[in-house]
Parts: C-alpha cells; sequence; structure tokens
C-alpha cells in the first residue's frame, strides 16, 4: 500500500486528490494552511496536519518515513486572492516548495507531482492549434498573474535541480482550469471579487432565465473534468518513469457547447432557457492543450465531454460530500 502526502489538502484539488486516494486504498496524509479541518479529514481515515508550508520547521512534524510520493497543490492563487500581496506567492509557492524539496530530500522521498501555471504559455493562446507541453515557458510581465506565474515557474526550475541533483521523479502538470464543484461560486480577478462565469449561467438556466453567448460560439476552450485530472494524477503516481512536463486537458469544448450543455442538465423540463446570439459582444479568449505526450506517456485517456462534466457537476452539487470541510453555497452568499 503507497503513502500519498497531499499538501493545500483543504484546497478544491487537493481535497478531491485525498478523498480519491483513499477510496483506492492508499494511506493518505493531508497537510493544510486551515488551522482546523472540522473533523473531516479523521472521518474518512485521514490523518491531517495543519501548518505553515513557508516555515521548514513545521515540515519535522511530518512522518520523516514511509513516504512514496508527494502531491503539491499548495500555495496563494490569484482566483483566491482579495486584493493584491506578491509576498503570498514567494513564501507559499517559491519558498514553500523549497522547503518540500528539503523535507523529501531528508525523508527519502522519490516522487513529487506539482501543478505548473497555464499562464506561463498565455503567449500562446487565442488559436485552435494545440499547445504542446513542452513549449517554451514565459511570464507575463503584467497584471494580477505576473508573480505568481514568476514564483511557479521559480519552483519548478527548483524542482528540475532537484531531480537532477538527487534523482527525483517530478511530474509536472500543466493545468488548465480543473472543473469541479466546490460551493463557493465566486472566485477573484485583479483582486475583485466576482461570480465565476459557467456558475453564473447555471444558476440562471436553473431559473429557466435566458442566456446569451458573447462573440464567436464557436472558440474553443479547454476542458478538464475532476475526473479525468484524478485519473491523470493517479497514473503520475503509479507511473515507474521519471517525470515530464504533462498537459491537463480533454481537446476543448466550444462557447456554444458549453452553453447548450448548461441549459441541457441545469434548466428545468418545463422552463428551458433560451439561447440568444451576440456576435458584436468581445470574445472569449480561446486556447487548447495538447495532449498527447500525458496520454502517449502515461496512458491518459480523457473519459468526460463538457455535457458528462455537467451531469457529473450536478450530482456532486447533490451529495454535499465537502460541506463538512468547506461548508454550503448558503455560506458564501
Amino acid at each position: 500500500m503507497k503513502t500519498i502526502l497531499v499538501l493545500g489538502a483543504t484546497g478544491t484539488l487537493g481535497a478531491y486528490i485525498a478523498l480519491h486516494f483513499k477510496d483506492k486504498g492508499y494511506k493518505v496524509i493531508a497537510v493544510g494552511h486551515r488551522k482546523s479541518d472540522n473533523g473531516f479529514f479523521a472521518e474518512h481515515g485521514i490523518d491531517y496536519y495543519s501548518f505553515d508550508i513557508a516555515n521548514a520547521e513545521d515540515f519535522k512534524r511530518l512522518p520523516q518515513e514511509g513516504i512514496d510520493v508527494v502531491a503539491d497543490f499548495a500555495g496563494a492563487l490569484p482566483a483566491s486572492m482579495k486584493g493584491y500581496d506578491a509576498t503570498l506567492y514567494i513564501e507559499s509557492i517559491f519558498k514553500g516548495t523549497y522547503n518540500v524539496l528539503e523535507y523529501m530530500r531528508k525523508a527519502g522521498i522519490p516522487k513529487i507531482i506539482f501543478p505548473e501555471s497555464l499562464f506561463d504559455i498565455s503567449y500562446l493562446f487565442g488559436s485552435k492549434t494545440p499547445i504542446p507541453a513542452d513549449a517554451e515557458r514565459k511570464a507575463p510581465l503584467t497584471g494580477d498573474h505576473a508573480m505568481y506565474v514568476i514564483a511557479k515557474m521559480a519552483a519548478v526550475e527548483t524542482i528540475l535541480h532537484y531531480q537532477a541533483t538527487y534523482g527525483l521523479k517530478t511530474f509536472i502538470l500543466r493545468l488548465s482550469r480543473v472543473y469541479a464543484y466546490h460551493p463557493n461560486p465566486y472566485t477573484f480577478t485583479d483582486g475583485e471579487k466576482v461570480m465565476v462565469s459557467d456558475r453564473l449561467l447555471i444558476k440562471r438556466a436553473e431559473k429557466g432565465e435566458p442566456l446569451e453567448i458573447w462573440g464567436d460560439p464557436n472558440r474553443l476552450l479547454e476542458t478538464c473534468a475532476m475526473p479525468d485530472f484524478l485519473q491523470i494524477v493517479e497514473k503520475c503516481v503509479e507511473s515507474d518513469k521519471e517525470g515530464g512536463v504533462y498537459n491537463i486537458g480533454s481537446g476543448g469544448s466550444t462557447l456554444d457547447e458549453r452553453i447548450k450543455g448548461i441549459v441541457e442538465v441545469f434548466s428545468p423540463s418545463d422552463k428551458k432557457s433560451s439561447i440568444s446570439y451576440a456576435p458584436e459582444k468581445r470574445d472569449a479568449m480561446q486556447f487548447v492543450l495538447d495532449i498527447s505526450k500525458t496520454k502517449a506517456e502515461l496512458g491518459y485517456e480523457p473519459h468526460y465531454s463538457w455535457l458528462d462534466y455537467c451531469r457529473w457537476f450536478k450530482e456532486e452539487q447533490a451529495k454535499q460530500r465537502f460541506a463538512k470541510l468547506w461548508g454550503k453555497e448558503e455560506d458564501y452568499l
């Protein structure tokens, strides 16, 4: 039975990862920044540690042997940052990753899985040509993601240094947005709180309200549903390869497919939302990732279309599996 240490376990990706591997029979150790998980992980037979990833001393409280892989999904995110404080990226991502690597070196942990920022290839956005996994990384020099991406790139280079120097197996996952259910429908853009666009559309569809598609309805956006993401993480854990950089995606879906899928799944059968088109309004930024390397080297096969994701989301929304950890939607109003 392998043991996986999940950092950032109270976040969206980390919590899903922790439960997925527990259900698969792994021993899971969860680590998060939150002082309390409300007993959520203990309820699932998982040990939980609360500490600051930027504090090297805190790592001494973790097991010093017997861990097979670290899934490091900790760190500050622009999407959850009210206002702007770049030091949080430097401390939690760059310094935090260095502390993780030192802990791994001393504890003899052979493998790390780490999420790379999608925005290090944002200079290639705008077309339907799939972006290769090994495309050159370039940080944007302006905007609310700049220091976040810079910190992520520094962390990745440090991980690769440990791979070259200490033989660490490194699986770097370039994340497009992983589509998942979380009771909080809000995000932050330039430090300001806004509702996630598809959550706004879902809420309108649930009421049977009309929906409008802006710009070109055939713009292509990358899509990766949580179950497909978990499939990739599991394949990284089980792989005997040395690692590499792998794109996370499914081939994308058009804006038109997304809106129609939302209406099909979420609108009441007796009050379907109407769809209108507004081509004069601004286009969505399109991009799609080349997942051929992920498929060839890890054996990944995407199973979830956008419509499948919408159905899965509705089921997760009904189950409320993480309510003890995250609360419910009414808690975020």
